[in-house]
């Protein structure tokens, strides 16, 4: 199988080594060069033309986001962001995704051996994600591998006969690589009287507040991210937390969600599979789910519990998602129910939700 060569390109030389090391434990991946800074970077690229391209924000000479605008305007390769999240990172960072990076990870932290663990799993997989992308211009495992963890290690399994005491619908949708995209396509559409919806895009500590921000800016209805207890009201969508899991839970007729630590499911934290999880146990039958963009499992087996449980259950379709990976794990497991382009899955949200409302 043919290797991803990977262009590193950072202004440290601790990270460049460290990222060359993570990556290079990786059969999967192999880094073709280093560089400094993009004038170094486009003097390798103009030998070889590597398959995805790491890249800092802030560097000397250049920075980040005027040779990602450079990338896409005349060869357009897949990027993914590595910041600190230092300050303005954040919002330069986010800037990012909308000239065409494919994803924004942290930088590996060196502090203990289980962060460079859960920082190695997620690096390599966020980089085989973007080699299996089409960028476009703009308009076996390793030795530090964690375990891949179920939901179990949050949440237990529905319970079949939980007495639901609501009829309010609610949404609950998973996302990773595009998902940043998709959920602005998808919440820019919904009406002010849509339910109320709880979101897990896989994104990293300290994005998801500046990426909750743009998107309320943006749409007709409320974006935030989620705090401990919030409740989930309609015309509102809560974003989990970056590095936290959110479940869903219930007290009466009321839905309002719990930010968690815990450790990765399926390789990620939050996880998709704990979110719907949590809605298959205490909303059932009165929770639609939606799985977007993204590759691997996370949010699969999720599914079957929603669609066991009596929700309905819908897939972003292949020739939609930048990655079809987790839709298509879904699909496979026999958890979705209908699978649709990415701008008709609000309108059928909102068929789901008025039939319910007339036929209570």
């Amino acid at each position: 199988m043919k290797k991803i060569r990977v262009l590193i390109v950072d202004d440290s030389a601790l990270v460049r080594q460290t990222l060359q090391e993570i990556l290079s434990s990786d059969p999967r991946i192999e880094v073709m060069g280093v560089a400094p800074d993009p004038y170094a970077a486009a003097e390798k690229m103009r030998a070889e033309v590597p398959d995805v391209i790491t890249l800092d924000v802030e560097m000397p000479k250049m920075d980040g986001l005027t040779f990602l605008k450079k990338i896409m305007d005349q060869h357009p390769i897949p990027v993914v962001i590595c910041s600190s999240l230092a300050g303005k990172g954040t919002e330069t960072a986010m800037k990012a995704l909308d000239f065409g990076a494919i994803e924004v990870i942290h930088k590996p932290s060196l502090g203990t051996k289980q962060m460079l663990q859960e920082s190695t799993t997620l690096i390599c997989d966020v980089v085989v994600a973007a080699s299996r992308t089409r960028a476009k211009k703009r308009s076996p495992g390793h030795s530090l591998a964690t375990p891949k963890l179920s939901a179990d290690a949050v949440i237990p399994p529905a319970r079949p006969d939980a007495q639901l005491q609501t009829t309010e619908k609610v949404v609950v949708v998973g996302a990773s690589t595009g998902g940043t995209e998709a959920l602005r396509v998808f919440l820019e559409a919904l009406p002010e009287n849509c339910p109320g919806i709880a979101i897990v895009q896989h994104m990293p500590e300290g994005f998801t507040k500046a990426f909750s921000q743009r998107l309320d800016g943006l749409c007709r209805i409320t974006v935030r991210e989620a705090s401990h207890n919030d409740t989930v009201l309609p015309g509102h969508a809560l974003i989990a937390p970056g590095n936290k899991h959110l479940l869903l839970k219930r007290s009466g007729a009321r839905y309002y969600v719990e930010i968690k630590d815990g450790p990765l499911v399926c390789r990620h934290r939050p996880s998709v599979d704990v979110l719907f999880r949590s809605a298959a146990r205490y909303a059932g039958r009165n929770a639609i789910g939606v799985i977007m963009t993204g590759m691997g499992d996370d949010g699969a087996r999720g599914m079957l519990e929603l669609r066991e449980s009596g929700a309905y259950t819908i897939a972003q379709d292949e020739s939609s998602c930048v990655v079809f990976g987790m839709p298509a794990e879904a699909v496979r497991m026999g958890g979705v129910q209908k699978v649709l382009p990415l701008q008709a899955i609000h309108r059928e949200i909102m068929k789901a939700y008025n039939t319910t409302i007339t036929i209570g």
